[in-house]
């Protein structure tokens, strides 16, 4: 006679077994805090960083038919493209900050007879209002046909320049610049998104997704969550203190909530008493050295008061296809191709799959949700206007971010199995990798356990 308990633990163990053999891409070491450079050493790198980027300006420009860029400026009304361009000990723009790059890198121009080295940006900090005299005798000296100033109505990264600043530049520049005034998106996009220095940034972006990986493998386990008595909001601000006991910040508040069919998108967290049998999920970011990341991963709380002492099967199965999802959004990923092409292909291999999921990946590098194409938004799974027109760029950071939806069959409901991983783009294969593997195994909560956070690894 087939006795069903004991049918379900055989497929149990084997399952464990394969999954075991299969997962490559869940680290196989537990995550280590990671230290970065004292904070002088990391001025010294942010800096190396930031001039190579503005020595590659001119070609983009170029790129562009741009002939100059200008930027104008206050003290804390700063254009969103100033931090990327600032240096690591600036904090905000001083006084009026003017910017003015150009394609004349140097070259020197002869005027009445003299050589002279233009400065690539020239720069201005001033509250006299004398700027606007030395603006326009450089412009006369560069004569540029066309001037990119970020006022795009679409996209923040070119449409910083305050309306204030705006209302200054044509009243001390007259018609003459005015008229040569342009508004180039992609130039701003592509600078702040593409990271020319992506391999020096790698080495310590991968130590910061280590250090994101410990936290959650420590606050998803039993050193951390008792059930029954510690909430969400507990565990959010305890990822809060240990971000600030490790030095760093972060930008935004993280989200703990526990998974179920109401939790979505749960911007706020669910508030909730975690208990035994709980699927937990976190959201958060952390930054530092200009760079930030974005992470979501999901843990179990076992009923050990029951003797459970592995995750569901239906859980590994959700968990499966939304590590299935992770792929096919990467495999879709090609360089030039629109976030809506890559949206529709990934929508198109879902359906042929049968999985039930949404997309909605984002770059991320100098800010979070960075420039860039836009792969799916949650209230627009199939269509993102103006956002997913962009193209993939090369040399990028993106975080897959989706979920996909399963019914667990011990649990008897649907849940959404959301997942997010930083990855990069590798120019040597022309592939995206992620920066610290993904997510395979759910964290453990093994309160009456050995308190260390065990794993279960779910097939590739």
């Amino acid at each position: 006679m087939y006795n069903r308990g004991v049918g379900i633990t055989l497929v149990a163990i084997v399952l464990e077994l394969l999954l075991h053999v299969v997962a490559q891409l869940h680290p196989h070491e537990p995550a280590r805090y990671q230290t970065l450079p004292s904070l002088r050493e990391q001025a010294q790198i942010l800096d190396s960083w930031r001039d190579k980027r503005l020595q590659a300006l001119p070609d983009l420009m170029k790129k562009y038919n741009v002939d100059a860029w200008l930027m104008s400026q206050r003290e804390h009304a700063e254009d969103t493209v100033w931090w990327s361009i600032k240096s690591a000990t600036e904090f905000a723009a001083h006084r009026r900050t003017v910017v003015l790059f150009h394609t004349y890198n140097n070259i020197s121009s002869t005027v009445s007879g003299e050589t002279i080295l233009i400065p690539n940006p020239l720069t201005w900090i001033d509250n006299t209002g004398e700027v606007w005299h030395e603006l326009r005798s450089n412009l006369t000296l560069l004569n540029p046909q066309r001037i990119a100033i970020n006022i795009d109505e679409n996209f923040a990264f070119a449409g910083g320049l305050h309306v204030g600043e705006l209302a200054v530049l044509h009243k001390e520049l007259g018609t003459e610049w005015i008229s040569r005034f342009v508004n180039e998106p992609m130039l701003a996009i592509e600078f702040v998104a593409k990271s020319i220095v992506l391999p020096d940034q790698i080495r310590y972006f991968r130590r910061m997704s280590e250090t994101v990986w410990a936290m959650i493998e420590e606050a998803f386990s039993a050193r951390v969550v008792r059930p029954g008595k510690t909430t969400t909001d507990d565990l959010q601000w305890w990822f809060r203190e240990k971000i600030q006991e490790q030095n760093l910040s972060t930008w935004n508040q993280p989200r703990v909530k526990v998974i179920d069919e109401s939790s979505f998108p749960g911007w706020a967290g669910s508030g909730s008493l975690i208990q035994e049998g709980d699927v937990i999920h976190v959201d958060f970011g952390i930054s530092a050295m200009g760079m930030h990341t974005d992470t979501q991963h999901l843990g179990y709380v076992l009923r050990t008061s029951e003797g459970e002492k592995s995750v569901p099967i239906g859980l590994l199965e959700g968990m499966k296809k939304a590590n299935r999802m992770q792929e096919i959004v990467l495999e879709e990923m090609k360089v030039g191709r629109t976030g809506n092409e890559v949206l529709a292909a990934g929508n198109r291999r879902l359906n042929e799959e049968n999985i039930e999921g949404q997309i909605y990946s984002h770059p991320i590098n100098d800010f979070a949700h960075g420039p860039g194409a836009t792969i799916g938004f949650t209230n627009l799974p199939e269509l993102v206007p103006v956002f997913g027109e962009l193209p993939i760029l090369p040399d990028t950071f993106y975080s897959i971010e989706l979920f996909a939806r399963h019914f667990v069959m011990e649990r008897n409901e649907t849940l959404r199995f959301m997942l997010e991983e930083n990855v990069y783009y590798r120019s040597e294969t022309r592939t995206w990798e992620f920066v610290r593997g993904r997510q395979e195994q759910f964290h453990l909560v093994d309160y009456k356990g050995n308190r260390r956070s065990e794993a279960l690894r779910v097939q590739a």
